[in-house]
């Protein structure tokens, strides 16, 4: 037991699930089309053979979600612990989604600032947020001239500076840095009950795009903020949550 519960009293869990900016590589504008290309080229360097642009349209559609230049925020998901006696006994859970990202991004900037400015008593928790989450929402934050909320201003600051960051992919690691743990292995690996769900982080952008189902992936991105929580609990050598025990703050959709 590594985790102290007080240091969950004014944290903040969070997910977010992103998607690419347009449905189709051919909706892009030239020079993004352009960007992509080179992009892609990066990515592939010291392979011997040319990328055809068909390949880019079909890179787009697997990977563009996953970069901040190309994609865009649809969901952030968020929990809360209620405590009783210094004891954790709820988790409430909010989302903020939609199809206008700047929206999104405002309304959870006023909340950072309205709840959790204080950096050095407050904390933000999720998986792989120092290298993903945390990284893409600011970056999009300035591609839509959203200020930075004082928890997230974080540029240029050394790791040991960002202790309000309290990443279970980090924690897990104990200072080894060779192997990526998923969520999924972390919390398998901890008897976490991981709930079974329709989709996986491979399939939001088909799901956003095509089949038009935002509040599937909603679902899908809550569900993994009640698993952070659950893996923070083992950390802190706490009891599991039950089912009953999850308030779940209806979005609009």
């Amino acid at each position: 037991m590594f985790v102290s519960p007080k240091l969950l009293k004014r944290c903040l869990f969070i997910d977010i699930e992103t998607v690419s900016e347009t449905p189709h590589f051919d909706d892009l504008s030239d020079r993004k089309k352009y960007l992509w290309a080179a992009k892609v080229k990066s990515l592939h360097r010291g392979i011997d053979n040319e990328i055809s642009e068909d390949n880019h349209a079909k890179i787009y559609n697997e990977k563009a979600g996953i970069f901040a230049e190309f994609s865009k925020v649809v969901c952030i998901s968020m929990g809360f612990l209620h405590f009783e006696n210094e004891v954790p006994t709820k988790i409430r859970i909010k989302s903020i989604s939609g199809h206008d990202e700047k929206v999104i991004l405002e309304e959870f900037t006023s909340l950072l600032n309205l709840h959790y400015s204080d950096a050095e008593t407050c904390r933000l928790s999720g998986h792989n947020i120092k290298e993903f989450d945390i990284p893409f929402i600011c970056r999009r934050m300035v591609i839509n001239q959203v200020r930075l909320p004082a928890i997230l201003d974080i540029s240029g600051k050394k790791p040991w500076e960002t202790f309000q960051m309290m990443d279970t992919l980090e924690m897990w690691k104990f200072g080894d840095y060779k192997n990526y743990t998923s969520l999924n292995l972390l919390s398998g690996t901890l008897d976490v009950p991981s709930p079974k769900d329709d989709i996986d982080g491979s399939m939001v952008g088909n799901v956003y795009w095509h089949e038009q189902d935002l509040k599937r992936i909603v679902i899908y991105c809550q569900k993994d903020v009640v698993t952070v929580i659950q893996v923070m609990m083992r950390f802190a050598g706490l009891p599991l949550f039950e089912e009953d025990a999850i308030e779940y703050i209806e979005p609009n959709y």
